[in-house]
């Protein structure tokens, strides 16, 4: 399969004009036969918690995407809030151009930022099979918090992690993507946005993390007057997790039993 990871500048809080580039982007991938673009997290309006401009109660951006996703035959992964009341949610979305549609909701809401007082994490770890692969999602600060992902690489064989990831902690997020791959032993693909948004800087560093923690080479796409972070990176992958699993079989000597019984244990200390 291969894949476009979107890694934009995005412009503040404006959905139109991000929603044009990246359809520009989608148009360059689509001439080189991606299957399946991935934004960043909250993909059309920078990390913003102004929610009462960016939440949405009608799936409006799913809309829009899902017309982009048939245009161009290819599947999209979009970031974007959920109006759910009192409290929003942070989600992304994968849309196929047949329709299909894997919505994850952001489990860990970012306290350091206080996206704690805007959103609610969400509570389920759904998965999508395209082009061959079970896929799941994380979002950003879900990257800190190894669980679901052992959760989830009990069925998916590629997981994305959309994220508005700031330079200053640029080196934790490339450390984490890399362990999550290894310590799953599944396709893990980072995709973070570019440039300066919000008062913070973003370095990028997107990057796919094959099952061993390889980094996957990539082709580069760049549209003129983008910032020196801003890049879309192709790069291809074959499943082949279950033959990595085979002969390195680590999962099978995983003792969740124990786990439980040990988290059980401490908690009575």
């Amino acid at each position: 399969m291969k894949v476009a990871l979107g890694q934009m500048q995005i412009c503040w809080e404006n959905k139109r004009v991000n929603l044009e580039k990246a359809e520009r982007y989608l148009e360059l991938s689509a001439e080189r036969g991606t299957e399946l673009f991935l934004l960043p997290e909250m993909s059309l309006t920078g990390f913003s918690m102004h929610t009462e401009r960016t939440k949405e109660s009608e799936q409006e951006t799913i809309v829009q995407i899902q017309e982009l996703a048939e245009k161009y035959r290819t599947a999209i992964g979009v970031g974007w809030v959920k109006d759910t009341g009192a409290l929003c949610e942070n989600h992304y979305s994968v849309v196929t151009p047949e329709g299909k549609m894997l919505d994850y909701a952001k489990l860990h809401p970012f306290r350091f930022a206080e996206e704690t007082e805007y959103f609610r994490g969400g509570s389920s770890l759904p998965v999508l099979e395209y082009k061959g692969f079970w896929t799941g999602v994380q979002i950003c600060y879900d990257l800190r918090f190894p669980e679901p992902f052992q959760i989830l690489s009990k069925r998916a064989d590629l997981i994305v992690v959309p994220a508005n990831w700031p330079a200053v902690r640029s080196e934790h997020w490339k450390c984490l993507l890399k362990a999550r791959a290894i310590e799953n032993m599944v396709y893990v693909a980072g995709v973070n946005c570019a440039g300066k948004m919000g008062g913070a800087f973003y370095s990028g560093d997107s990057g796919v993390y094959a099952p061993d923690g390889t980094t996957l080479r990539t082709e580069l796409i760049r549209l003129p007057g983008a910032c020196g972070e801003e890049q879309v990176q192709l790069c291809e992958i074959e499943n082949d997790v279950s033959r990595r699993r085979e002969r390195f079989p680590v999962k099978e000597d995983r003792r969740e039993d124990l786990y439980r019984k040990l988290q059980k244990e401490t908690q009575e200390l």
